[in-house]
């Protein structure tokens, strides 16, 4: 820096065990800048989450949209029908992009407010209100999964923990359902034996 008169570095080394990790300002007031791994996590209409990019950099997440929309359009055959965002992923190209390919984009439309104003707003709020269970999927990753408690000091092993955090989540969601329609069974089981129990009662 005093060599080339300059006041910062690109890619300095922060950790010396930890070479690769990157300053990451999020502006929060009790951590402004974090350390570690940053993400991008999609979830399908069946709840299970992917990682779209895992990078210890800093980059913007915008950028990461239209790449996961055509992955999600080569694993299905055909694009989403709606891609529920942050704000930071509502740009101009990502606009454009999901308009193109008739994917319903959520936030509110560039412009002055149309004549379906309020329908949009009603729109908006369900979105959100959608939009919650990919947060409460990182929560839930964190709290219960190991997300939040990862001790590995190699850069692949820190990658590796992350993503078998993020498959956890995914099979106790699995188990829940396989729970849920196990109960069922049991339930319309035990319900049909009544009947059938209550049928011959009534013809004896």
């Amino acid at each position: 820096m005093y060599d080339n008169k300059v006041h910062s570095v690109e890619h300095r080394i922060v950790s010396i065990p930890q070479p690769w990790f990157r300053p990451i300002v999020r502006g929060k007031v009790k951590t402004p800048v974090e350390f570690g791994a940053k993400f991008d996590l999609s979830l399908d209409s069946e709840g299970y989450g992917r990682i779209e990019k895992i990078s210890f950099e800093a980059y913007n997440e915008s950028s990461s949209l239209i790449e996961a929309a055509e992955r999600f359009k080569d694993r299905t055959g055909y694009y989403p029908e709606r891609v529920l965002a942050d704000q930071i992923y509502r740009t101009r190209e990502n606009r454009s992009y999901c308009k193109e390919h008739r994917i319903w984009l959520s936030g509110p439309k560039l412009g002055r407010p149309s004549a379906t104003a309020k329908a949009d707003k009603k729109q908006e709020y369900q979105d959100n209100a959608d939009r919650i269970e990919v947060e409460r999927s990182f929560s839930l990753s964190k709290r219960c999964y190991g997300m939040n408690c990862i001790t590995t000091k190699l850069e692949e092993t820190q990658l590796t923990s992350i993503a078998l955090s993020v498959f956890v989540t995914n099979l106790f969601r699995i188990q829940r359902r396989i729970l849920c329609a196990f109960l069922r069974l049991i339930r319309f089981w035990c319900n049909w034996s009544i009947c059938k129990s209550w049928k011959l009662q009534i013809s004896a």
